[in-house]
């Protein structure tokens, strides 16, 4: 019973040891992360989108906004972080920022760079032209409202490029949706 207790109360010591050793160097390396100002979380986030690890930098930028939510870098984070998934074709969290900025800076001068980059996210993210019928829907809606609230944008002609592919694939689209009722003998 003595070494049966006393080897178990080694083990216990041990456990307790490593789970202190465990918890406090995660702690200080934790203590390490927090409160460092918002260009080394930039900078930070710079390096890990170069490096081509997304999953980091969009973390980095978590740590970014929740420390310095304020600070100028946020919306130019964010920016970069979109062009950064759309050339990964990582649309829907091109999409998750933008709209993210949109309702945070709708003001801001950059809102028509903005927009347009949503409109491009939505076109590219368009692969299945005969299954992605609202999002053509969505996207010419959002082409309409950009033309009429950035009149003079310098991406205007951009968006009227991708307006004109959009509405060329929603006739494709169209005319195949008519074959296939005249097909199946449909009004």
């Amino acid at each position: 019973y003595f070494k049966m207790n006393k080897s178990f109360k080694l083990k216990n010591l041990l456990l307790i040891a490593c789970a202190a050793f465990v918890f406090t160097a995660c702690s200080s390396k934790n203590e390490e992360e927090y409160n460092k100002p918002a260009i080394y979380w930039y900078n930070k986030m710079l390096k890990q989108i170069a490096s081509n690890d997304l999953d980091l930098a969009d973390d980095t930028y978590t740590s970014l906004e929740s420390e310095h939510r304020n600070t100028p870098f946020v919306p130019t984070a964010m920016l970069i972080l979109v062009n950064a998934h759309i050339d990964e074709e990582e649309y829907a969290l091109a999409n998750f920022y933008l709209d993210e900025y949109i309702k945070r800076f709708g003001l801001s001068k950059d809102i028509d760079y903005a927009r347009y980059l949503k409109i491009k996210a939505n076109f590219l993210g368009f692969k299945y032209q005969f299954r992605d019928q609202q999002l053509i829907e969505d996207t010419l809606n959002q082409i309409e409202d950009f033309k009429v609230k950035y009149k003079n944008s310098p991406y205007m002609p951009l968006v009227d490029t991708i307006n004109s592919r959009l509405f060329m694939a929603k006739a494709s689209m169209d005319k195949e949706i008519a074959d296939l009722y005249i097909r199946r003998d449909k009004e």
